[in-house]
């Protein structure tokens, strides 16, 4: 698409994923799944390959799918525990302290896999606002690609899917958004892959404009 023709989305409201969309803990990621591979014989690069966007014990289980469930989500507490302790590196993605300024008076959520610990921990890392509405780990029964997250911060915020743009980094976390019906903005270079109906480099790269009869208009600048 031509720099001249600037591509748009509208929506009645936002719904944001945290890790990689408006927080960078790539550096946090990497350490504690490359300590958990190497406690399960497992190579660091391919685990790295596929944490990102799911839930911890969902991550374990495509990777040791023979292990009990149990014991999945017994080390996804350890996880979520090292993470939530460890924030040397976290910081926003370009333009995300802008974005969510953008977005104060507007409806919004934060659909995450990680827990409310976790989410408090890494935004406030960040200097980044928490939205009031909010779905964790701890408000679904299913892990992204699933779309019970997405669907339940629609509901929440009272509107349709349809009425819904999801922000999202991932492809678990594009699946989820997509399953949802929702149309998708993929932030950063792990998203340019998996076919988001838009994708920008970073949050920088993007205007949000409201309009009086609540319309958002998303404007990806080049």
């Amino acid at each position: 698409m031509p720099a001249t023709t600037p591509a748009t989305l509208t929506a009645r409201a936002l719904l944001l994923d945290m890790d990689g969309t408006l927080v960078n803990s790539d550096a946090v990621v990497e350490r504690c799944w490359r300590r958990w591979a190497e406690r399960q014989g497992l190579d660091g690069d391919a685990v790295l390959k596929v944490v990102h966007g799911r839930q911890g014990y969902a991550t374990m289980a495509v990777l040791l799918p023979d292990r009990p469930m149990a014991q999945n989500h017994a080390d996804n507490r350890i996880m979520l525990a090292e993470e939530t302790a460890d924030l040397d590196g976290v910081v926003p993605v370009p333009g995300a302290p802008a974005f969510m300024a953008a977005l104060a008076e507007l409806p919004h959520a934060l659909v995450t896999s990680a827990d409310e610990a976790l989410a408090q921990a890494r935004m406030g890392a960040a200097a980044l606002p928490m939205p009031e509405t909010r779905v964790t780990a701890e408000h679904v029964g299913a892990s992204k690609p699933d779309p019970e997250g997405f669907l339940k911060g629609a509901a929440e915020l009272g509107f349709t899917p349809a009425d819904c743009v999801v922000f999202e980094d991932s492809e678990a976390g594009i699946q989820a958004g997509r399953a949802a019906g929702m149309r998708i903005v993929g932030v950063g270079p792990r998203a340019a892959a998996f076919a988001p109906d838009v994708h920008i480099p970073d949050l920088d790269h993007l205007r949000v404009e409201a309009a009086a009869d609540g319309t958002i208009t998303l404007t990806v600048l080049p």
